[in-house]
């Protein structure tokens, strides 16, 4: 279907997309649909209108929802059994207490967001929120706060990191494309990257806290909540446990970038244990051992909480594949390309025009990772035009506009939406709020430095 009362090919693209999109919202938010039943139609309507093979939306949506499962479903999985152990042991119990006893109950957000932010550096986005999650339960218990005051900061300090700070995978790649240099862009992203987390973070956060009233679901409240007859385990065991696939991620992070060429065999294995399902895995066992075992439970205790925890996530993991499926239909049906071409078009600024390509690909195909990549190609071409510009800025911009106005083609939007058992409307205006500010704050940032560097 090439056309649409006369419009061009790309336009009548993004018509059936905006069409497909506003079905979606409409059945979830209105008719009170399934999410992942819904999500599939979508996909599948959206490929049918964009002219594509039947054949061809069945192999994208098939393809987009496996490979979204494929490191998520293990995450989630692994993860889970991590924040279990954190719960029935009192970890995250523990850590709640030093984090309101050191920062008092009035500036727990701002210490959440530093937590976010640290975690976030090695991890992708989806990870962190699964190690983080049974903490952002505790402290709202505990305080009596909103839960999204607790948990915005650190959904702005993982996310702020996932687009702008390298070595996060994200970043690297428009580093690369670029030819960045590495030092400089890590020096800008934390000038600009810190106060960008701040407003997004703890400051929309206590704003958004006050109107949007939620609670967490009630069958990962119930795992997540603490016995409070027990006596808790130490601080530091704790913290190095949640930390031991950050500390994992980081040294193969930092491996990578030292022997980028891999000549060093010490570099395969800090890689291999790096990676995010193994780092994940090595620390979920030890959990068993260091807040199972060690906390004298039993093989019997251990085994049943291993269990228990995964039943909760089961409709979380459909739901982030099938807004994988979307993903990919979008990508494949041709919206991207057609979004990064219209922005070509457009004679701009190269730091906006980095931020508009990232932006627009990101709110079409849904993810930050693919909007960064495929910035990254159209971008560079015009760079390479343009000798004088801060090379380093323009990977920042390209990053900052990857996380702008994530909505339901994105699978974070679902996790973030399923975790804090809000609306798809609730979610759009606390959830797609933040990462926009983040989005739009972080660009006018790097605009200002770029006026003094």
């Amino acid at each position: 279907m090439d056309s649409l009362f006369g419009l061009s090919h790309n336009a009548t693209l993004l018509v059936w997309t905006l069409v497909a999109i506003v079905f979606l919202v409409v059945l979830i938010a209105k008719y009170k649909w399934n999410p992942f039943v819904t999500l599939l139609i979508s996909a599948l309507m959206l490929g049918l209108l964009a002219g594509m093979d039947p054949q061809e939306v069945i192999k994208s949506v098939t393809g987009g929802l496996g490979g979204t499962l494929g490191t998520i479903a293990i995450v989630i999985g692994l993860g889970t059994m991590l924040g279990k152990m954190m719960a029935e042991s009192g970890g995250a119990e523990k850590i709640a207490t030093t984090l309101v006893d050191r920062f008092g109950e009035k500036r727990v957000h701002w210490a959440m967001m530093i937590v976010g932010f640290i975690v976030g550096i090695p991890v992708f986005f989806e990870v962190g929120v699964i190690l983080l999650i049974p903490i952002v339960f505790t402290v709202a218990r505990k305080t009596g706060m909103p839960l999204l005051k607790i948990g915005i900061p650190i959904l702005a300090g993982l996310s702020t990191v996932h687009g702008l700070v390298p070595p996060h995978p994200a970043p690297m790649i428009a580093i690369d494309a670029f030819g960045a240099d590495l030092g400089k862009t890590i020096l800008y992203s934390l000038l600009i990257g810190l106060p960008t987390a701040i407003i997004a973070g703890p400051l929309f956060g206590k704003f958004i806290g006050k109107r949007i009233d939620v609670t967490p679901p009630a069958d990962l409240a119930e795992q997540f909540a603490a016995n409070e007859n027990r006596q808790l385990p130490g601080f530091g065991i704790t913290l190095f446990t949640i930390l031991l696939p950050v500390i994992l991620m980081l040294i193969g992070s930092i491996a990578t970038i030292a022997d980028p060429d891999g000549v060093n065999g010490f570099t395969h294995f800090a890689e291999f244990i790096g990676h995010e399902i193994i780092a994940l895995l090595i620390s979920a066992v030890f959990a068993f051992f260091s807040l199972g075992f060690a906390r004298g439970f039993s093989k019997e205790d251990v085994s049943r909480f291993a269990n228990e925890c995964l039943a909760p996530t089961a409709s979380i993991i459909l739901i982030i594949g099938g807004g994988g499926a979307f993903k990919q239909v979008l990508i494949n049906s041709g919206v991207g390309t057609a979004i990064g071409e219209m922005a070509t078009a457009a004679n701009v600024n190269i730091i906006l025009f980095a931020w508009l390509v990232a932006a627009l690909i990101r709110v079409a195909t849904g993810s930050a990772t693919v909007a960064m990549t495929t910035a990254a190609g159209i971008v560079t071409p015009v760079l390479a035009m343009n000798p004088g510009t801060n090379v380093e800025l323009v990977v920042l911009a390209t990053g900052a506009g990857s996380l702008v106005l994530s909505h339901v083609n994105d699978a974070g939007f679902w996790m973030v939406k399923e975790f804090f058992n809000m609306s798809v409307v609730q979610t759009l205006k606390s959830w797609t709020a933040m990462e926009t500010i983040l989005s739009v704050v972080g660009l006018i940032f790097i605009l200002l430095l770029s006026t003094v560097v």
